[in-house]
């Protein structure tokens, strides 16, 4: 007897709420990462529609990349991705751990 949690999610809940499919997913040759494909990236391994293994051959990044993208959206959700803003959230949060 099988069960349901052994089988691959088919769609995920994306980071705006929306219904993500693979095919929703940003292209395997994105060389553009906007907050919001990080984003449903995140959330495509979160939700198990995706390994983090598919996901660093899919879209040729390094764990350490992706990690960094888990926990930017997990500390300062998706305004953490923004490339321009991670310095800022780095030393927010180094802040909030000395109190």
């Amino acid at each position: 007897m099988s069960n349901q949690q052994d089988r691959p999610a088919t769609q995920v809940i994306g980071p705006l709420g929306e219904t993500l499919t693979r095919e929703d997913l940003p292209p395997p040759d994105t060389r553009r990462w906007v907050v919001r494909r990080k984003a449903q990236v995140v959330a495509a391994v979160n939700g198990g529609l995706l390994t983090i293994e598919e996901v660093l051959a899919r879209y040729g990044l390094t764990l350490e990349e992706f990690a960094s993208w888990q926990r930017a959206l997990d500390r300062s959700g998706m305004q953490g991705l923004r490339v321009t803003r991670l310095q800022h959230y780095r030393e927010l949060y180094q802040r909030q751990l000395k109190y």
